[in-house]
């Protein structure tokens, strides 16, 4: 099993208490990200993921990926940075557009850029974007996907569909990897498991579900990947779930941290902006809020294995059970709550020197084994002829 962090920019209302400079608090918080990426690349954690978001106050400032993850690719030297995720739909974000960020944040990294895809799950974002219903964004993503590896392949590519049309074109540059960056897909509803191992792609998972719950869907994915017909180059066989973590070597002082960091809140802003998940029972509708835990409640769920709280000895049972469940990668959203950073990076380096070793075995990114290995396979990378390509194009 491997492990990453997640950022997300939450900036709540609780971070401006007491503070007249707002834009002050908005950028401490940006900089934490990177001070918080920096510490978990150290500690030994193989991922970060950097979500895109538009127009969720509180909830997610990060609405521009594409500057933070070369920012933090520029100050780490081990950490995969992933887009977790860039949404593909048309509207939002041109395929062409894409396919060259892609391409830049592979070349610039040599490598340790993860590309995750979405279509966006807030009716605030689509419609901001003038995407009035939310299940064309699905004919979007489909239409899309198959698209990337041959605008990285193609010297002379074009397209007509029904929601992106190109002339025939070099969409450039073309990626450092080979053949591409590894693909993945956001997945916060049942249907995307199976959609997604269709597709060859691994899963970022969004989930405030428990391992078992999560247990039948992964299981869903990995007897449907062996039958990928991939939209990339190669398969990606990869489940990642995005949890919580609090680990330090005072298990009270854990607790008395986690119960104060408005974890509920943040729970709540999700289920009042992603609208297009499902809905657990039970889950109050804004503006009534997810309460914030108690000392008994939190005791509770780490003696059922179920949040990754305490002492190292704690958490690690916690980590077994999604392991058990069959995931292959767990993922922290730290920053989402209002966790004072020094404890953020005080838990990762915790987490990383007493329980990352227990789990994962492998210093290779366990994306870059199944890439290389498809590209020993296929054998050397076919050359192009740019010169003679680009006198066919049009200007």
């Amino acid at each position: 099993m491997e492990f990453g962090i997640f950022n997300s920019l939450y900036t709540p209302h609780q971070a401006y208490d007491g503070v007249d400079d707002q834009w002050a608090v908005e950028h401490q918080r940006l900089m934490d990200e990177v001070a918080w990426t920096v510490a978990s690349d150290k500690a030994g954690f193989k991922y970060s993921w950097v979500t895109e978001h538009h127009f969720l106050t509180e909830y997610s400032h990060l609405s521009a990926n594409e500057v933070f993850m070369p920012y933090v690719l520029a100050k780490t030297e081990n950490i995969h940075v992933g887009s977790g995720i860039i949404n593909v739909t048309p509207p939002v974000n041109h395929p062409a557009r894409v396919a060259e960020r892609v391409a830049m944040l592979d070349g610039l990294s040599e490598g340790r850029f993860e590309f995750g895809v979405g279509r966006g799950s807030s009716s605030t974002e689509q419609l901001g974007f003038n995407i009035e219903d939310p299940e064309l964004t699905k004919k979007m993503l489909d239409e899309v996907m198959p698209e990337f590896k041959k605008m990285w392949r193609e010297n002379n590519y074009s397209f007509k569909g029904e929601f992106f049309s190109m002339p025939p074109r070099n969409v450039l540059p073309k990626p450092y990897s080979d053949p591409h960056p590894p693909m993945w897909i956001a997945a916060g509803n049942p249907g995307t498991f199976e959609k997604a191992a269709r597709m060859g792609l691994g899963v970022l998972c969004f989930t405030t579900g428990s391992p078992e719950t999560l247990k039948p869907l992964i299981d869903v994915y990995k007897s449907t990947i062996d039958k990928a017909e991939p939209v990339g180059e190669y398969v990606n066989n990869n489940v990642m779930v995005t949890s919580q973590m609090l680990c330090l070597e005072d298990g009270q002082r854990a607790r008395d941290i986690a119960c104060n960091m408005t974890s509920g809140y943040q729970n709540s802003l999700v289920f009042k902006y992603l609208d297009t998940f499902p809905r657990p029972e039970g889950i109050p509708v804004w503006p009534a809020l997810i309460p914030e835990p108690t000392v008994d409640m939190l005791d509770q769920a780490i003696a059922a294995r179920l949040v990754m709280v305490g002492t190292p000895d704690e958490v690690a049972p916690a980590v077994k059970a999604y392991e058990d469940a069959g995931a292959d990668q767990v993922t922290f959203g730290m920053l989402s709550t209002t966790m004072p950073i020094e404890v953020a990076i005080e838990a990762v380096e915790t987490f990383g020197k007493h329980v990352i070793p227990q789990f994962d075995k492998d210093k290779v990114h366990s994306t870059t084994r199944q890439r290389e290995a498809y590209a020993a396979k296929r054998g050397p990378r076919a050359k192009t002829e740019l010169g003679h390509v680009l006198d066919e194009v049009p200007t």
